[in-house]
């Protein structure tokens, strides 16, 4: 049975429009739990009769992509709890005399562990670390946790499970964990974006040249368990060497094992991932968005602007994600990008994958431009305050501009070299 319609396509495009635009506006100010405002709008949609629940449910959210995402949400907590980490900060930290290197242990260590879970986790799992050596030192707590932050953002790329968008794409085309690094026949969008992450860090490492205090830090005894590790490489080789339909039920085991290792934390588990509520609502609306036509018109109009050249469109297609995800959240924004690319790609006759690419390098490592721009962000800059620090945007722009741009700006260069 279809569901009923009250207005006619034309109406249904502009009501869809401005729900769209206004659940964006929402989302970029924050003023409304971004939760609330997903799912209000999809409902509205719904209730305006313009796209049906059976189909928006079925057929426009992703659940492999929420299953995935919920699952290594999960391991990152016990795996936070394993202590894993913990040893493996103390036992290099212990062994470098140099502050900077200091520092850009804990940045490289935060995008190590930001390429396979939630980057406002790792923030979280290594801020009192970072704290520790920068009261130690009585140096600038600044640089330590903003540094933190955009180096566990830098890395959204890196693999299939680095951040949401990444899983989105690889959904979506059905792309493995093992295409991120080698993809038809050619080398692949983790392998480009390890390059633009080791980029990245040599401009903090430049920054952070005159840092030069003496380090000591003592090795501590840290007891941990194996379980989170184990677990977390069972489900990279199911990811990678399985073929499956649905491979969300990886993501769905790992969480259920995951449930079970941090048994008596289980109620703080369940607490963090209201999440993926705020995909189930954001999915629905872009799929709406798509189905009443609005992302062919916008396709249209970027394929219609004159330019024929994919150089031209793969470079205004990164660098535009770049600025918008400076302020945008993320999720929407690839959802509504990838069926963007499609039709722009058909429209010029050209493989749609370089586009992809770009499109997801610039929206993912574009939130580290500005305080707001990434969760991890907010979270460092949250840290910094109660501690008595007013965030400068110039200061924290002249750390998050230079990375930010080398990270992008090298995997561009490489994408035009190789995949264009």
């Amino acid at each position: 049975m279809d569901w009923y319609h009250i207005f006619d396509a034309t109406t249904e495009k502009w009501l869809t429009l401005a729900i769209f635009a206004g659940c964006f506006i929402l989302i970029l100010y924050r003023n409304v739990k971004i939760v609330y405002v997903s799912l209000a709008a999809a409902a509205l949609l719904i209730a305006l009769g313009i796209i049906s629940p059976t189909w928006a449910i079925l057929n426009k959210v992703d659940w492999d992509v929420l299953a995935i995402y919920w699952g290594y949400g999960m391991l990152a907590i016990v795996f936070r709890e394993s202590k894993v980490p913990s040893l493996i900060a103390t036992y290099v930290l212990a062994r470098i005399k140099k502050e900077k290197y200091a520092l850009l242990f804990i940045c490289a260590l935060a995008a190590f562990l930001s390429s396979f879970m939630a980057n406002p986790v790792i923030v979280i799992m290594l801020a009192p670390l970072a704290i520790e050596i920068a009261e130690r030192l009585n140096a600038s707590l600044f640089l330590y946790l903003i540094g933190l932050a955009i180096s566990s953002n830098v890395v959204t790329t890196v693999s299939m499970v680095a951040d949401p968008p990444a899983l989105i794409l690889a959904m979506a085309t059905n792309m493995t964990f093992l295409d991120f690094y080698w993809f038809m026949g050619k080398v692949g969008l983790g392998t480009l974006s390890t390059v633009g992450v080791i980029v990245a860090l040599g401009t903090l490492l430049f920054q952070f040249r005159h840092l030069n205090n003496a380090v000591d830090i003592k090795e501590e005894r840290v007891r941990i368990t194996y379980g989170p590790t184990i677990i977390f490489f069972i489900s990279v080789f199911a990811l990678a060497f399985i073929p499956m339909k649905h491979p969300g039920i990886v993501g769905f085991l790992l969480g259920l094992a995951s449930l079970f290792i941090g048994r008596k934390i289980i109620g703080e588990m369940m607490r963090e991932f209201d999440t993926i509520w705020f995909l189930i609502g954001i999915f629905v609306v872009i799929g709406t968005v798509e189905s009443v036509g609005l992302l062919k018109d916008f396709a249209d109009w970027l394929s219609g602007t004159g330019l024929r050249s994919p150089t031209a469109y793969l470079a205004i297609l990164t660098w535009m994600s770049v600025v918008i995800s400076a302020f945008v959240d993320n999720v929407p924004y690839t959802i509504l990008m990838i069926p963007v690319c499609d039709y722009l790609a058909k429209a010029l006759g050209v493989s749609v994958w370089p586009l992809y690419f770009g499109m997801l390098v610039g929206t993912g490592i574009g939130g580290n431009i500005t305080p707001v721009g990434a969760t991890a962000n907010v979270l460092a800059c949250g840290m910094l305050e109660k501690r008595g620090y007013q965030i400068n945007l110039w200061e924290y722009m002249k750390i998050s501009i230079p990375f930010s741009v080398a990270a992008v700006l090298s995997v561009h260069i490489l994408l035009q070299w190789l995949w264009l």
